[in-house]
């Protein structure tokens, strides 16, 4: 896409938005995150922290990965994004549905891996979702190397801890997302976004289950907590009519991630007929994801928290 700059004497400037790789003037990401890498490696060198055979040896990893060269079996059914949570703010999950057990092993422990090479054992849990209980039956008995699993059998998420790693200890007030849902089958869904939220750190998570419209007198009751002042995104589950997320968008002043579920009879089409109501809402701030879809509610609950923090840091500064 080009974009024409007219300078002050009258002559035009193309410039081009997108720079070709071979250009000795570009600047590509992939580049610039494996510099940010190999610097801060070296300042943990300089730190003590890591022996320098410990950081040759990342940086032969990272480059034998980005060359397709990955000597383990894991290269043959998956190509790892370890640089997904500096790069996006909100890092990756596996998804396990249609993975065998042994190779959401195989991800889940070279993730791990990473992490205590790293030193990011303290940025949380690592997870796997829309995992079985047949699936998690068969992975448990796989050993894990690098890190301990634990399962959230409602969630249908394996989470695990790298090795060393633990809930980091903060003084910092964390904001709240709130989870709700209209109904108790609402609830896989629900807890998929929860426990997500829960492992990626940085808030609290408060839920606020099985207030759907049918009874409003429920949401009613649960106003203190959807009206708290450290509230800052609500997450709302439901299926059949999908009406809730507009009424809870209709009550807060914070930004409400709608996100219908398959739950319901016959002309639901499973989770259709919510998804339509929740993007006809006729309350303003409501934003809807795919259907089931409790993971990419949280993260764009997780990101739209992340935005604010970034304001108030910058109001400060």
């Amino acid at each position: 896409i080009l974009l024409q700059l007219v300078r002050p004497s009258g002559r035009s400037v193309v410039r081009s938005r997108y720079v070709s790789s071979s250009s000795p003037d570009s600047d590509d990401v992939p580049s610039r995150w494996r510099r940010e890498r190999i610097s801060s490696l070296l300042k943990r060198v300089a730190e003590g922290t890591v022996s320098p055979s410990d950081a040759a040896k990342q940086i032969d990893d990272e480059d034998q990965s980005a060359a397709g060269g990955d000597p383990s079996s894991l290269a043959s059914f998956a190509n790892i994004d370890h640089l997904r949570t500096s790069r996006t703010g909100f890092p990756e999950a596996v998804f396990g549905q249609s993975k065998t057990p042994g190779q959401i092993a195989a991800i889940l422990d070279d993730m791990a891996r990473v992490a205590c090479e790293r030193g990011m054992m303290k940025r949380g849990p690592i997870l796997a979702t829309r995992v079985s209980p047949e699936a998690f039956e068969r992975f448990r008995s796989i050993d894990l190397k690098h890190g301990s699993a634990t399962y959230h059998d409602m969630a249908r998420i394996i989470s695990v801890t790298p090795n060393g790693g633990g809930v980091p200890d903060s003084t910092e007030i964390k904001p709240i997302i709130v989870v709700a849902t209209a109904g108790t089958t609402d609830l896989p869904v629900a807890e998929e976004a929860a426990v997500t939220l829960e492992a990626a750190g940085g808030v609290r998570v408060r839920r606020i289950y099985d207030v759907g419209v049918a009874g409003l007198h429920r949401i009613l009751g649960a106003l203190p907590v959807l009206c708290d002042d450290e509230v800052e995104c609500v997450i709302v589950c439901a299926g059949m009519d999908g009406a809730l997320p507009s009424v809870i968008g209709g009550l807060v002043d914070v930004p409400v991630v709608a996100v219908p579920t398959s739950v319901g009879y016959g002309v639901s089409l499973g989770g259709v007929a919510a998804a339509l109501t929740m993007l006809n809402s006729c309350s303003p701030g409501v934003g809807v994801v795919n259907i089931d879809n409790g993971f990419g509610g949280a993260a764009l609950a997780y990101k739209i928290v992340g935005c604010w923090k970034k304001e108030r840091r910058r109001l400060k500064e």
